[in-house]
């Protein structure tokens, strides 16, 4: 048993880097993703006690009211906003914070990036038929960009989700 709760970070982090790619692929975030979060976090939390997972519940359920009126306003998405409530359920208070800290540097890089992307990459060129996944996408990005479109925030989210799961705590 101990062996499958020591998986249960690796699992999150794969299912992060799944979520960073959809939304940077297609600004959508699968609910299947976030509720395969919540359900591995709780049941990491779960092996620490019934109490454990109820103090997660509630943090998560702060945490996701406090991001729904940023998301009701357009300034943060609904799928970002259920990633990280998922995402709390597997933590402690003190590991969400860490949590909401990581990706809010994250964020900050991101979002740099984004503002010095057109700049730095010049315009786009484009795509052959059959060209490869990844350049697509980066030529779309490069579209978005200079349409001043959504940031694809999961990636910033899954960094953070990712550090906070696979670094030890205080590490």
């Amino acid at each position: 048993m101990a062996d499958l709760l020591a998986l249960i970070p690796f699992a999150i982090a794969g299912l992060l880097l799944v979520a960073a790619w959809r939304d940077l692929a297609t600004r959508l975030l699968p609910d299947s993703l976030s509720i395969a979060i919540a359900v591995l976090g709780l049941a990491s939390r779960a092996a620490l006690g019934l109490g454990e997972v109820a103090v997660s519940i509630a943090v998560a359920a702060v945490l996701f009211l406090l991001l729904l009126p940023a998301a009701m306003r357009g300034a943060f998405g609904g799928g970002d906003v259920k990633l990280c409530a998922a995402l709390a359920l597997g933590l402690s208070p003190a590991g969400t914070w860490d949590f909401i800290f990581v990706t809010v540097m994250a964020g900050g890089v991101l979002g740099l990036a984004y503002l010095a992307g057109p700049a730095l990459v010049g315009p786009p060129r484009l795509s052959r038929v059959g060209a490869p996944l990844l350049q697509r996408v980066l030529q779309v990005e490069h579209w978005r960009l200079r349409r001043r479109g959504p940031l694809p925030y999961a990636l910033a989210i899954a960094a953070g989700g990712i550090i906070v799961h696979l670094l030890p705590a205080g590490g």
